[in-house]
């Protein structure tokens, strides 16, 4: 029996944007207040690899280009209808819901680090927001908090839609963003 060529679907640039995108929010978000300078810098990364994907989503490879993969809300509700209905249809690149999921996180994610910037502005004077001054700090911290948690369930979300898609599939998709290669569609 033959088996299927794989396709390379997750190029490399975005699959080690994907995994650093991974370290530098855990470490991030479990750093906190407790190792400040450590805190920043995965931040700065964050904010980095944001504007990376950003650049990535217009040049990169098809299945990253965000005109590929873009959609209405519409489809991607269609879509989750699809899945707890158990018939999905299967693509190589991000599905809808996929779609929708990589712009929640994205922005949360931005939000995430730009009120970061403000909030150590605000208590340090320091980074790119450094002259913000302190009237404003505990806004600033409330907001960053709400961003960051938020990108944790969104983060959580894509884990378990990530987990749902492999089973419903038969494939596994967190192996995928290791390698980048998928079994073709079927015909």
């Amino acid at each position: 029996m033959n088996t299927p060529a794989l396709i390379k679907v997750w190029d490399l640039p975005l699959r080690i944007f994907h995994w650093l995108l991974v370290l530098g929010f855990a470490v991030a978000y479990l750093t906190e207040d407790d190792l400040l300078d450590l805190h920043v810098w995965a931040g700065y990364l964050v904010f980095g690899l944001l504007l990376f994907r950003l650049v990535w989503g217009f040049i990169g490879n098809p299945y990253a280009r965000f005109g590929n993969f873009l959609c209405r809300p519409v489809t991607s509700f269609n879509y989750l209808k699809d899945i707890i209905a158990l018939k999905a249809k299967r693509y190589l690149g991000h599905n809808p819901a996929g779609a929708a999921m990589i712009v929640l996180l994205l922005l949360s994610l931005l939000m995430t680090t730009l009120t970061g910037f403000a909030v150590y502005g605000a208590d340090q004077a320091a980074g790119p927001l450094a002259s913000i001054g302190p009237a404003h700090e505990k806004f600033w911290e409330e907001i960053h908090e709400l961003f960051a948690n938020l990108s944790v369930v969104l983060v959580l979300g894509h884990i378990a839609g990530v987990a749902v898609e492999s089973f419903l599939h038969k494939e596994n998709l967190a192996r995928a963003m290791v390698h980048g290669n998928k079994k073709p569609l079927d015909e």
